[in-house]
């Protein structure tokens, strides 16, 4: 009986030594993960929301009084109870609809320091009731920069949240005029400002939403039986402060752009023309990779647009993905020009170096050259985490049976995998352009076969486990492929020669007449 309590006694030890391992492990996986950097953002948020919104600005002689800055205890108490509420649902909108942001802890700082500011100038231009409509202009500014930064939908959850915030640092409990007015300006800026690919762009939404606020505005004022000149004059700060954030914000998008990691379409389509730098040296450093890139960029636009994705953003992305190989053109074999491989005299391993190092090279060029960071994801993941399967099956040709065998890791890219949509269309895209190349039959059918074969093989290796692509958006992305591919690499009617004597009576003979006929059918 000792003894099978002993041995009771040891197994319960060891359920408990495992409960404690994993526990601990569980505290070290939550101390480790951005959740507490998160929570320090939010605290230091709520405690600078406080002391602006604490502010006493409620009597007339703020300037002088200077020993009532700040509003009694209870008040200031009670505003951080509001303000904790707020900025706590503000969280949890923010981890259940956009949480990759908790997961940069610079994003999260942006977007609280864009709050901040936001919250302090409001604060500061409705010292005077009067001039309380001027808050309107902050929320309509941060509607526009979450728009531009993230989505609509994104945008408009957060800038109510906002709302609510701007109403008490009015410096008072703001009527429901005013929460309306900003929601009628935020919500026109979201729907009007899907993408920014001219400088008038802001200045068209800004103008339309600047009519609305107005209008809105008046009949809120009319309804709550004001004087015509005070509704007419709240209305016009409301309407004015708008259309002066727009006009501002176009001045600071740039600004925008490098704080969140950003670029809009406008930028975008400044990166695609081909005179840019990087893109000149590509050109002349590399001329068949930039054709390759030219290629990879037209056939990945059309798979994006296919899934409604950002199509501009994946044939940008495509024109720098290969902008490594500049430093070592000659070993790529589209720059090759017919003359011998350079791997033929190197070994597998060292040919597998000088291939991994273009991705390398690629991430230092475009910070050199100042590339946005949302282009130079395409750089970094085009080949994921894929192996190099010519080298390495190269390399176990090669080995010595003394030798211990290679190792598939040995000959993989570093990575990272895609953590995008687009990023996704460009890897599958590169991929199955090269691909194309090596046919030697052509047809719908090959083809199709063919880049089916490629997305199966990245989808099994686990390429797509870090972005949002889903089963059916990949049979369109092949879709896309397919046809683009096939159509880029159809074959063409072989030209009968021309008779080479003379003609007779003015006349060619019957090949001629031939090829010119071909060669007319094929320009219409």
């Amino acid at each position: 009986m000792a003894v099978a309590k002993k041995k009771v006694s040891v197994r319960r030890q060891r359920v408990r030594e495992s409960k404690a391992s994993e526990r601990f492990g569980r505290l070290a996986a939550v101390v480790n993960s951005p959740l507490p950097v998160g929570l320090l953002i939010l605290a230091c948020f709520i405690t600078a929301t406080v002391v602006i919104m604490s502010l006493d600005t409620g009597h007339e002689d703020f300037y002088a009084e200077t020993f009532r800055i700040f509003r009694p205890g209870p008040q200031i108490a009670a505003l951080a109870v509001i303000v904790g509420i707020i900025a706590v649902g503000a969280a949890i909108y923010l981890y259940a609809y956009k949480p990759q942001i908790i997961a940069r802890p610079t994003r999260a700082m942006a977007l609280a320091g864009l709050f901040l500011l936001l919250l302090a100038a409001t604060r500061l231009l409705s010292l005077a009731q009067n001039w309380m409509y001027l808050a309107t202009g902050s929320a309509v500014a941060c509607a526009i920069v979450l728009t531009i930064a993230y989505d609509q939908r994104f945008a408009i959850g957060m800038t109510m949240f906002y709302a609510m915030l701007a109403c008490f640092a009015v410096g008072q409990i703001a009527t429901i005029e005013l929460f309306l007015t900003m929601m009628a300006g935020t919500m026109v800026c979201c729907f009007s400002l899907g993408e920014i690919r001219t400088r008038k762009k802001l200045i068209e939404v800004s103008a339309f939403a600047t009519v609305i606020v107005f209008i809105t505005a008046l009949a809120l004022n009319v309804v709550q039986s004001l004087p015509m000149r005070q509704s007419l004059f709240n209305s016009g700060v409301a309407a004015g402060a708008t259309f002066a954030v727009g006009v501002i914000l176009q001045a600071f998008l740039p600004i925008i752009e490098s704080a969140f990691g950003i670029a809009t379409s406008m930028t975008l389509l400044d990166y695609s023309d081909a005179n840019q730098p990087l893109l000149r040296k590509l050109a002349m450093d590399a001329p068949g990779t930039f054709s390759h890139s030219l290629l990879i960029g037209s056939v990945a636009e059309s798979a994006a647009e296919a899934i409604g994705a950002n199509g501009l953003l994946c044939r940008v992305g495509a024109y720098y993905h290969d902008i490594g190989k500049i430093n070592k053109p000659t070993y790529f074999v589209e720059n090759q020009m017919g003359l011998a491989s350079r791997h033929e005299q190197l070994s597998p391993a060292m040919s597998q170096l000088v291939i991994v190092g273009h991705v390398k090279d690629g991430i230092e060029i475009a910070k050199e050259y100042g590339l946005p960071v949302v282009l130079r994801q395409f750089i970094e993941t085009h080949h994921g985490t894929t192996l190099m399967e010519y080298f390495y099956n190269e390399a176990r040709k090669k080995q010595d049976d003394r030798q211990s065998p290679v190792s598939e890791s040995e000959f993989r890219y570093p990575g990272p995998k895609p953590r995008s949509k687009e990023a996704a269309i460009v890897m599958l895209a590169d991929a199955a352009e090269s691909a194309a190349r090596t046919l030697t039959d052509t047809s719908p059918t090959k083809v199709e076969t063919m880049v089916h074969n490629i997305a199966m093989k990245r989808l099994q290796d686990g390429q797509f486990d870090e972005c949002e692509l889903t089963l059916r958006e990949l049979s369109r992305i092949e879709t896309s492929l397919s046809k683009s591919l096939a159509a880029h690499h159809h074959g063409r009617v072989a030209y009968p020669k021309l008779d080479e004597t003379p003609p007779e009576n003015g006349r060619s003979g019957q090949n001629g007449q031939a090829a010119i006929k071909l060669a007319e059918q094929d320009d219409r």
